[in-house]
């Protein structure tokens, strides 16, 4: 892994495949790293420069001095990019809030994205877990994260995951790595505090992202795992009707990270529509 001064924050990413090839950019969710893309590398990057980064705020990445919103994660990402001398149009993929990050930066900048894959993401209803509709419980949030620990973090990837082998010692060890980043608590709070409250994630963010986003009309390819606890299955539905233009695929016996947990079968769904765009 490497790191990058970007507007005077750390960022860290990962990059694997030929420099020249056009550009794969893998986006993470809340509270989450680039370990969640770690799978999809050698998978693509035989055909694509793969590019995968913490976030601003999240993984080991600093965050950056504005509070932590959808449109300074998705500026953070394009100035990552900048530094990095990627400027052409990117094939963007973006896992739960990393689909929302994903949706804005398209919507911002069109001209700069080839493709859009969402893979089960935020924006598409109310419904969310429990545990992150507790965060905006005064006090209650910060006191959550505060205590990811070895009793709590396995409990939290859990969550994540369908196939409970997938919740490995590793995985755990850098969960608790991540929450104990100095700023972890505020900017998972911050963003969590835009995207909702105890009534779920909230609507105007979403009425108002949607059609910017279905109005460019990029090759786009939406996922979901049905055994999601985080996202419901029933979202993809309304990310259908959202983006008609789409393709879309349901994985069976999945959770929240079919990347992960089917890495071949997602690697080899997404392949297809990224090779029919020139970049």
């Amino acid at each position: 892994m490497r790191h990058l001064d970007v507007r005077g924050s750390r960022i860290r990413f990962h990059e694997s495949g030929d420099p020249a090839a056009p550009p794969v950019v893998l986006l993470h969710g809340i509270g989450r790293s680039l370990e969640d893309w770690a799978m999809q590398h050698p998978l693509l990057d035989g055909d694509y420069r793969v590019i995968s980064l913490d976030m601003p705020g999240f993984g080991l990445s600093q965050r950056m001095p504005l509070p932590t919103t959808l449109g300074v994660l998705a500026d953070g990402v394009w100035a990552t990019l900048d530094e990095l001398g990627e400027n052409r149009p990117v094939h963007l993929m973006g896992n739960s809030l990393g689909g929302a990050v994903s949706m804005t930066m398209l919507a911002g900048a069109p001209e700069r994205v080839s493709t859009l894959t969402l893979v089960n993401s935020a924006g598409f209803g109310k419904e969310v877990t429990v545990a992150l509709r507790m965060l905006a419980v005064p006090g209650l949030g910060r006191q959550m994260l505060r205590r990811i620990d070895r009793l709590t973090a396995p409990r939290m990837e859990r969550m994540i995951f369908a196939d409970r082998t997938l919740v490995t010692p590793e995985r755990i060890e850098m969960a608790i790595r991540i929450a104990r980043q100095p700023d972890f608590a505020a900017v998972y709070l911050e963003i969590a505090k835009e995207l909702g409250g105890l009534r779920g994630v909230a609507a105007a963010w979403r009425a108002e992202l949607l059609p910017r986003v279905a109005g460019h009309a990029k090759p786009t390819m939406i996922v979901w795992g049905d055994r999601d606890l985080i996202l419901p299955s029933a979202h993809l539905a309304a990310a259908r009707a959202a983006f008609p233009h789409a393709q879309s695929h349901m994985f069976a016996k999945t959770g929240h990270m079919p990347q992960i947990e089917r890495p071949e079968e997602f690697a080899g769904l997404v392949r297809p529509m990224l090779a029919k765009v020139a970049v």
